[in-house]
């Protein structure tokens, strides 16, 4: 079903309202207060300027407001959309806002060339490798905001492949990995040609489940849901988002991405058994090649955005709490 901006935009004005999208950066910490009406719970943001290789990266935190926890997530994104889809504040869908009211300081980051984070002129330059140094100075500047010397990362689609090699090449700060949606092999070759893909509102919802007719079945995601991830991604992310990391996953099935033997830290594999991205015979092994402490999790019924889906995202949470 294609989505109908007049709706969407009114939806955005709300969304940004309720999210802080006007928050003000290029200070050491900016805070405000946010307040979900179903939780009742008020939450404290902050930015954190950051950059790397002459490029600004955006890096946010939330946390309970009135709290200083001593437990750090990062959360990374995937390779079209940035780090906003953790927090879509529609009822208590937010994940970020979850793992706050759970005790968690929760901290986001966007890839150089997407979303918030300064503009590249090469869209191939922010490729799996080099967005891995951007994970790692985003954890490097959380352990000098904090304190803190180990904290959890989790990263989403192809932010596994980036945060899988985070772990390989930076272990020292990495006290638990979360792996959901593993893209373990690659997705089959393709060309990518283009630099930049070209974002479109239709592409941003193709991940929502669909009934055979082809529009979205609305029993396993919410309408309001996905009218307002799709308005956050054209906020966000807006026409275009950098390729080398597409260019990395489009290549031979047969291809290894993500190297389980070189994580040293236990690692929740999580994701649901209908994903379309998946290798599930590389997932379904994966606690064989992971370390003692690992952890694996398939979720029945879930597709690629389990994580925000009505049947499952409680359970998609009960693996990620027992986990950590």
């Amino acid at each position: 079903m294609k989505i109908r901006r007049t709706f969407v935009v009114t939806l955005l004005i709300i969304g940004c309202l309720l999210t802080g999208c006007g928050a003000a950066g290029g200070t050491t910490q900016s805070t405000q207060s946010t307040q979900s009406a179903v939780a009742e719970k008020s939450y404290a943001y902050s930015e954190y300027p950051l950059e790397r290789n002459g490029i600004k990266l955006h890096l946010d935190k939330m946390v309970l407001e009135g709290t200083n926890p001593e437990k750090n997530i990062l959360l990374v994104h995937g390779v079209t959309y940035s780090s906003h889809e953790f927090d879509i504040n529609y009822e208590d869908y937010s994940f970020v806002r979850w793992l706050a009211s759970e005790g968690y300081a929760v901290w986001r980051i966007d890839i150089a060339g997407f979303g918030q984070s300064g503009e590249v002129q090469d869209g191939f330059m922010p490729d799996s490798n080099y967005a891995s140094e951007d994970i790692n100075a985003a954890v490097e500047k959380i352990v000098k905001e904090t304190g803190q010397d180990k904290i959890d990362v989790l990263g989403w689609s192809w932010g596994t492949v980036t945060t899988s090699l985070f772990a390989k090449n930076h272990p020292e700060h990495l006290r638990k990995l979360i792996l959901y949606a593993p893209i373990m092999s690659g997705l089959g070759e393709g060309e990518v040609k283009e630099a930049f893909h070209h974002n479109t509102w239709e592409h941003a919802a193709d991940d929502f489940v669909k009934k055979a007719d082809g529009t979205f079945d609305y029993s396993i995601a919410d309408a309001n849901l996905i009218e307002m991830w799709c308005s956050s991604c054209w906020h966000y992310d807006r026409e275009s988002s950098p390729n080398g990391g597409r260019r990395d996953l489009l290549v031979s099935k047969d291809t290894r991405l993500i190297d389980l033997s070189k994580i040293t830290v236990p690692t929740l594999v999580i994701c649901g058994d209908s994903d379309p991205y998946l290798n599930y015979d590389h997932v379904n092994k994966a606690k064989d090649e992971l370390p003692e402490g690992s952890q694996l999790k398939v979720i029945k019924g879930g597709s690629h955005v389990v994580f925000i889906e009505k049947p499952y995202y409680k359970e998609f949470r009960e693996g990620i709490k027992g986990f950590l």
